[in-house]
């Protein structure tokens, strides 16, 4: 009888042991799930639209962006007026959001806390360093400089002369400004004779202008009084602390240089010729058969640049459009570096992007005297893009220097027009 009353205590006190034991590893087990839930609730950034901050060595520069779910990883659109660039894939690591921009060797790494992010914003630079600066931003906030409901009583006209002076004073560049105002809010570029700068977005505050813009490598600032007619002690900074002056006069028939005279094939020559590598180390010309007898369009452009991106995005889907019509385009593409294993994923990624369906070989690099000397017939390559236009016999019947993309409203127009015009005659010879 003592040994069952034993055995009796034995197993009530063993089997209150195991429940204790059960209990508490059932415990942990909830606490962990809660934690990885509160953690995991923590590194989530909030989808909507986000206000960041870049600081440079002229001021904060702001811009916006979106974040969306996209599967198991993020969307992230930046907004700069009316565009909206799509980064690559957004993602989730070491409690950090991570943005990258493959394509511009660039990305955004930043620690999420609720409706903040704190990191930095880092790109390759073309000789292969990097430029690193900080990066803050703040959920719910879609205003640019200023809440959007400040009133101003400055006006700022649409078109203006604006001459650009480097700080050094060396250098100087004839440009036309273009902005459109409403309320306090402006929206514009500069258009240049190699190319815009792109959708630039800010304010009217008292009597001065900002305007911003970042596409994932280019982050540009602009500042300047509003007097009258005239734009005065105006501010470019690029970059993190690059400076160049600048100041503009209204004038409504402002103009730049005719861009199809910029670039012109030299004495003696009537059309260029090349042998470029694609992707797959094969040897391409115009001599190809691909391209006898036909109308081509070549693009000198490269991947790391915003304009010749804009380019693109026209080209890639004109081409699949009209390519039936009996017209070629050719990329000639000048990369940071013509190492096959750095340059060709690079261009891969840009065929990839934007649904490019032509031939885009390796050039060489991204210099322009360097990339001047891979096409010796013509008097320079001054920027990227340049376009040329080659006739059904091989013969070179324009050259147009720079693009002006979309954000310049009707030179984006005209350019489009003139454009299927051109290629329409060519076409019909």
């Amino acid at each position: 009888m003592a040994n069952s009353l034993r055995s009796i205590v034995f197993c009530t006190s063993t089997t209150k042991e195991n429940l204790m034991k059960s209990s508490t590893k059932t415990l942990l087990i909830i606490l962990s799930v809660f934690v990885l839930n509160a953690c995991k609730k923590i590194t989530e950034p909030k989808t909507g639209i986000w206000r960041a901050i870049i600081p440079t060595a002229g001021g904060d520069l702001p811009f916006n962006f979106d974040i969306q779910h996209d599967g198991d990883a993020y969307s992230v659109v930046i907004l700069n007026g009316e565009e909206k660039l799509k980064m690559d894939k957004a993602f989730i690591k070491d409690d950090s959001l991570h943005i990258p921009m493959e394509v511009f060797d660039a990305e955004i790494v930043a620690h999420v806390e609720g409706e903040k992010l704190n990191g930095y914003w880092k790109k390759m630079r073309s000789d292969f360093s990097f430029l690193k600066g900080n990066f803050s931003a703040e959920f719910g906030k879609n205003y640019r400089f200023i809440q959007k409901n400040e009133t101003t009583t400055t006006s700022l006209s649409s078109k203006y002369n604006v001459l650009f002076v480097s700080e050094d004073k060396k250098d100087s560049t004839v440009s036309v400004g273009l902005f459109n105002t409403k309320g306090n809010e402006v929206t514009g570029t500069f258009l240049t004779t190699t190319g815009d700068y792109r959708y630039l977005s800010g304010n009217i505050i008292e009597d001065s202008l900002k305007l911003s813009c970042f596409d994932g490598t280019h982050l540009f600032l602009f500042k300047a009084k509003i007097e009258g007619d005239k734009l005065t002690g105006g501010e470019f900074w690029s970059g993190l602390k690059s400076l160049e002056t600048w100041e503009g006069v209204k004038d409504e028939n402002a103009k730049l240089p005719d861009e199809k005279t910029l670039t012109y094939l030299k004495d003696g020559y009537k059309t260029i010729a090349f042998s470029f590598p694609n992707e797959n180390g094969k040897k391409i010309s115009l001599t190809d058969e691909r391209y006898k007898g036909k109308v081509v369009i070549a693009q000198i452009m490269g991947s790391w640049c915003p304009n010749c991106m804009d380019e693109s995005k026209f080209l890639a889907p004109w081409y699949a459009k009209n390519k039936q019509k009996g017209v070629e385009i050719i990329g000639l593409a000048y990369e940071k570096s013509t190492d096959p294993a750095f340059a060709f994923p690079k261009i891969k990624r840009l065929k990839e992007r934007f649904g490019i369906d032509y031939e885009v070989l390796l050039g060489g690099t991204n210099d322009k005297a360097e990339a001047s000397k891979t096409l010796p017939m013509l008097n320079h390559v001054l920027g990227f893009p340049t376009t040329i236009f080659i006739d059904k016999k091989g013969q070179v019947r324009e050259i147009h220097t720079g693009f002006s993309g979309p954000g310049t409203g009707k030179y984006y127009d005209d350019f489009v027009n003139d454009f299927n015009l051109l290629v329409d005659k060519l076409l019909a010879e």
